[in-house]
């Protein structure tokens, strides 16, 4: 099934890190009005996909030399944060573009900046076919880019492919001749490519999460990036894929919180050995709700504080120490955030109380959102990586989930 993407009108360009947050809000405060709605029937968010990227959002990562402004990455996790709070698969879906604004910005040529830059300040957005089932490990890849003439060709299966169904361009990961991992651009509707709106998961249910079929597609060499060389050097792009990751889940725990003091402040009743008039005055719950808000707000302390480190590692030019730091800041970051969406979305039902887990409310939307997202990479290997680094001074391993 494929879906034709319309002329859509040219994105405004923001200008600084401040604009970048308040567009944010206020679009956050128009996707949240539907979002309960869009999950139930499973209605993916074209018309709201369509304003996110004519906002602006979508652009704020490209340098300035190239027209953008090149927010903080501090901004950049609030920014998603805000989205995602609203509605956690519009959070999602940006993620692989953004994730791939940073692989031109670190390996693109010149030539390739000019012409993707543009193209995201004109609000045209890149879709998501990197994933693959099947294989010994996400870094092993059948798909295959192979030489043709003056041409390339590209073949393959595509999972997990958050996005693409709503995108312009559909950046591919494939092996080249070489066996190494390129970034191949395609446009959605070149010949030979299939999109499937088959994404079943109980969770992230409007994140287009479809498969991806690539049958003989050719490729233009000017569209192809080696980004097998982002990982044989020191370099952010681990750290700016999974804090984009931590602050989705960030956003899903902070829209959790907001539903369970709403529902516990209007419904919720007092148990009855508390010999008390309201739910709210409970101290058992609000003594849990505590807990919760503190979990939340810690997390949301070290995702800005990864974001920092990253500016920092930026600013020092790639020195491999300082992204090293930033790499285990974000995993900091994207541990206690699974933890915190977790906690709060199981939190909600329990002080809440029955009533909210009828189906009127969707109120499990949060706890499926946050269950499916947090399993993109195991949060166990985050403490490992943590732990090993401040132990046996040993430094993370360089690949897009660290």
């Amino acid at each position: 099934m494929t879906t034709t993407i319309s002329t859509e009108q040219k994105a405004h360009v923001i200008a600084n890190d401040a604009e970048a947050i308040a567009i944010a809000r206020e679009l956050a405060a128009d996707f949240a009005k539907e979002d309960s709605q869009r999950d139930r029937q499973r209605r993916l968010p074209y018309e709201e996909v369509k304003k996110f990227s004519a906002s602006g959002l979508w652009g704020i990562t490209v340098p300035k030399e190239y027209g953008g402004a090149f927010v903080s990455h501090a901004t950049l996790a609030e920014v998603i944060k805000i989205i995602s709070e609203a509605d956690s698969s519009l959070g999602q879906i940006p993620q692989n573009h953004l994730y791939m604004v940073e692989a031109i910005r670190l390996d693109g040529t010149d030539e390739q900046k000019h012409f993707f830059f543009d193209l995201v300040l004109q609000g045209k957005r890149f879709g998501n076919a990197f994933s693959e089932i099947g294989t010994k490990s996400v870094t092993d890849i059948r798909t295959r880019l192979e030489k043709s003439r003056d041409e390339y060709v590209l073949n393959g299966r595509k999972y997990y492919s958050a996005g693409a169904l709503l995108a312009h361009w559909i950046p591919v990961i494939a092996a080249n001749d070489e066996g190494k991992t390129v970034i191949a651009f395609i446009e959605r509707d070149a010949q030979g490519i299939t999109l499937l709106d088959d994404w079943t998961s109980f969770g992230q249910r409007t994140t287009a999460s479809g498969t991806t079929i690539l049958e003989n597609v050719k490729v233009k060499p000017e569209h192809v990036i080696p980004h097998y060389l982002a990982f044989e050097r020191a370099t952010p792009m681990g750290a700016v894929a999974q804090i984009i990751q931590a602050a989705v889940d960030v956003g899903i725990a902070k829209a959790a919180v907001r539903d369970t003091i709403d529902f516990v402040r209007n419904h919720t009743r007092p148990w009855v050995d508390s010999n008390l008039e309201h739910g709210y005055d409970d101290p058992l719950t609000i003594h849990n709700l505590g807990q919760v808000q503190i979990q939340v707000h810690a997390a949301e302390a070290l995702l800005k504080r990864a974001g920092e480190f990253i500016d920092v590692a930026n600013a020092s030019g790639l020195e491999e120490a300082k992204v090293v730091e930033a790499s285990i800041a974000v995993a900091e970051a994207k541990a206690l955030a699974t933890e915190a969406s977790l906690l709060a979305t199981n939190k909600l039902f329990e002080l809440a109380g029955t009533k909210s887990t009828l189906e009127q409310f969707n109120y499990d939307r949060h706890w499926r959102n946050a269950r499916a997202h947090t399993l993109h990479d195991p949060v166990r290997w985050k403490y490992y990586a943590v732990g090993n680094y401040f132990l046996n001074n040993v430094n993370p391993p360089r690949h897009p989930w660290l």
